[in-house]
Formats: C-alpha cells, structure tokens, sequence
C-alpha cells in the first residue's frame, strides 16, 4: 500500500511585544512567543505544516494599529500566496481591536489562509472558531481600553500633583531627571518677551525684535507671532502645570511672575484689532518735529479713524490756528511723507562721498571702524530699518534729519552734518559690544 500524500502547509509566525524594554537583552519576549510558536508547528508536522523562514517580529508596536512594518509584510505575502497558516503565541499579539482583526480575518479568507493562536487553540474557518475569537478579542479589546483609561488617570494624577510628564520642553526650561529646570540664559529672553509684549502690545513687531535679538526656537527656526503668542499664554511660565485647562502648582521654578502674567492677560483680552490700532496710534510719529510748511510753520502728527481703519497724517499749525485754506500745504499723509523721506535717506547713504564724509566722521569721534564697514552698514539701512522698533526708527531719523521742507513742488530734506558720523560710531560700538 502507498502513502498517502500530505499537501504542505507553509506555516509563518508572527510576534509583537508593545514597548521595546527588553529588546536588547539576549531572550526577550519576542523570543519566547516564537519558541512556543515553533514547537507547536513541530508538533504538527505529521499534518504537513513546514516553517516558512522569514521572521515577523514587532518590537516596541501597540496592537491598537495595522501600521507595524512586519504585520506589513506579513499581509503583503499573505497576498501573493506564500503563506498558508499565520501562528501567534495569543490572539491579541496580532490584534487588540475587535474591528481591526476582522479586517485581517478578511485578508485571511480571501487568500485561503488561516489563523491560529497556539495558546487559545480554534481554526477561523469554523463557526465555533469564529465565534470564539470574537469573544476573546472582545476582551482583548476591554483589557486595552482599561489600560489607557489607566494611563490617562495616572497622567492626571501626575500633572495634579505638578510633575513633568515629557514631551519637548518649554523655552526657557531643560529637562534633568525628569524635572524641568531653568535655563538661565534662555530664560532671560523669556522675561524679555513678557515684558516688551507690555510695552509694544503685538505679537509681529515682537517677533521681528526677538529675531534681532538672535532668539530662535527649539529647532533652530526663527521666531514667529505663533510661537511668541504660545509663550505668553503657556503656564509653565508661572510655575503651574496644565492637564486639559486646569492648572496645579507644578514643581518646577518659575521664570515669570504673576503680576507680569496679568498684565500681559489683561493686553491680551482685547480683541487683535484694537491691539493692533492701539499699537498703531500709540507709536511715535517718525518725522515729529521735523516737518515745516511753505510758511515756515510746524507741523504736527495727528490721527483719525474711519470706519474701524486707523488713518495718520501731518496737519500744519497755520491750518490749526487760523482754519482751512490758510496753508497751500494743510495736511499730508503720513506713510506717503515718511516714505518718501527714506527714500531719499537710502538714495544718500549710496552716494560716495556721503560714505567717506561718514566715515571721516566716526573717525573723529573716536571709533575704529573702516571705511568698508562703514559702507557696508550704510547699505543695510532697508534691513536694520525693517528690525527696529518704531521708537528707535523715530530716535535715528531724528539724529540724521534736520528738517523736511514741504512746498507745492515736493519736499526737501537737510540732514544733519555729524548724524551720519553718530550712527556710524553707534555702530561700531554695538558690533564690539556683540563680539564681547
């Protein structure tokens, strides 16, 4: 009598352990799981199963997800047809979603495949298997749930009582130990953030500063208003430690205090428009003082608003004191003026003999500088400009004008004979003072 002929089943074994403590060591959990898994496919091998050689192992990955690279690789062969039996030590180290398993189980049918768990032993091509591994992957999926319920009580628990629970930390603050500690240097640019945020109330011009200012984030970027307004509105900065909108006393230093805190809260509660027109109005004209009419008299910087837009413009003193029509010249608009003003500052500081007569000029005060340096600096005017406060705007344009002369034609502009050689010499001196 023959033999009978057993059709061979290629068996593949499937491992996953959640997190990857223990990987490293010489017979992890992983190990453990394919040993039972081998020997359980041994004990079969009158019935024809055969162990494929490819390894399907999961370290570090949850089973709440598909997304496992070897469970990838897994169903993409499964797909071609070169397994026939998947084996796992229990059902939910390939699945701990009831929803996520019936898709496999789908995968399985339509390849031909099926599924055992050496420990729960079932066959998913009956109806008692498959009504068994509902059940159990409905606990599967209880257990989990469970456990991250769990995980999220302690993570309250943990901030309630002010812990650092990780994570990136905030600017300002290093990580030791699981403990945020101050970071001295940044966190004097954290102060500095709160305290020029009162003063200039706008989150953009405070962010061109900090960039001035050589500050970065955490990454290296440059600063944005995004970034500026997550720092003034983060709690860590006072010592407190947020859970879902509820702030306990953490147990790390604070860098603010609180009565810096409130007033910037107390800016912030306003609506962005009205910051950003306060802000608009409250900053100093840039030609105050310097502007003079065909008659010879002053003119002042005053403001309007229209239909929720702030509206700036110069109005002349004679226009004041005696009415409309008393000046050919009553009122100009301030951004047209003021730009026409840098204009012709930039159309000065290209021309030569500006550059030497510059240069000649912070020399005699004292400074070091070259004539290139200072030819360099004259020609960053529009990127300096674009970096400073508009106080500090003011402040320049008031050591380089004179006066501004304004007639029916257009408009003069008499600069001032040693302007140039102070700016140049407070150049020279900030740039020592950023080497030191």
């Amino acid at each position: 009598m023959k033999d009978t002929l057993v059709r061979k089943l290629r068996c593949a074994i499937y491992t996953r352990k959640s997190s990857e403590e223990g990987l490293e060591m010489g017979f992890s959990s992983l190990h453990a799981q394919r040993e039972a898994c081998e020997a359980y496919v041994i004990s079969q091998r009158s019935a024809g199963w055969v162990l494929v050689r490819d390894r399907y192992d999961d370290g570090g990955f949850s089973g709440g997800t598909l997304e496992r690279p070897a469970l990838r690789r897994l169903l993409a062969d499964i797909e071609e047809g070169l397994i026939d039996i998947i084996i796992t030590y229990k059902i939910d180290r390939l699945s701990r979603s009831l929803l996520d398993f019936s898709k496999l189980v789908e995968v399985f049918d339509r390849n031909g495949a099926t599924f055992v768990a050496v420990t729960q032993s079932f066959n998913t091509t009956t109806s008692m298997g498959r009504l068994t591994l509902n059940i159990l992957l409905s606990f599967a999926q209880f257990e989990r749930e469970v456990t991250a319920e769990r995980i999220r009580d302690k993570f309250k628990a943990s901030r309630a009582k002010g812990l650092w629970m990780g994570g990136v930390p905030p600017y300002g603050y290093q990580v030791k130990n699981r403990k945020l500690l101050v970071d001295p240097e940044r966190a004097q640019d954290v102060r500095w953030v709160f305290d020029t945020f009162i003063e200039v109330g706008s989150g953009t011009e405070l962010a061109k500063a900090a960039n001035a200012r050589g500050m970065r984030t955490q990454r290296g970027n440059l600063v944005d208003k995004k970034f500026i307004y997550r720092m003034l509105g983060n709690r860590v900065y006072v010592g407190q430690a947020v859970h879902k909108d509820k702030a306990y006393p953490g147990e790390h230093e604070a860098i603010v205090d609180r009565a810096t805190w409130d007033k910037v809260h107390a800016i912030l509660k306003e609506s962005p428009r009205r910051r950003a027109n306060n802000t608009r109005a409250q900053s100093p004209a840039l030609l105050k003082g310097l502007i003079y009419g065909p008659d010879g008299a002053a003119f002042s910087p005053s403001h309007t608003r229209k239909g929720g837009r702030l509206y700036k413009y110069y109005v002349s003193q004679t226009i004041l004191k005696r009415g409309a029509g008393s000046c050919p010249v009553g009122r100009v608009p301030a951004g047209e003026i003021e730009a026409a003003v840098l204009d012709q500052l930039r159309a000065v500081f290209r021309q030569p003999e500006i550059i030497a007569g510059t240069w000649k000029a912070a020399r005699g005060m004292g400074g070091e500088v070259s004539e290139a340096e200072t030819r360099e600096a004259l020609l960053q005017f529009d990127t300096l400009w674009d970096e400073l406060f508009p106080a500090e705007q003011a402040r320049i344009v008031a050591l380089l004008v004179e006066r501004v002369d304004i007639g029916t034609e257009g408009l003069t502009v008499r600069l001032r004979v040693d302007g140039l050689g102070k700016l140049a010499h407070e150049i020279q001196n900030t740039a020592v003072g950023q080497a030191a």
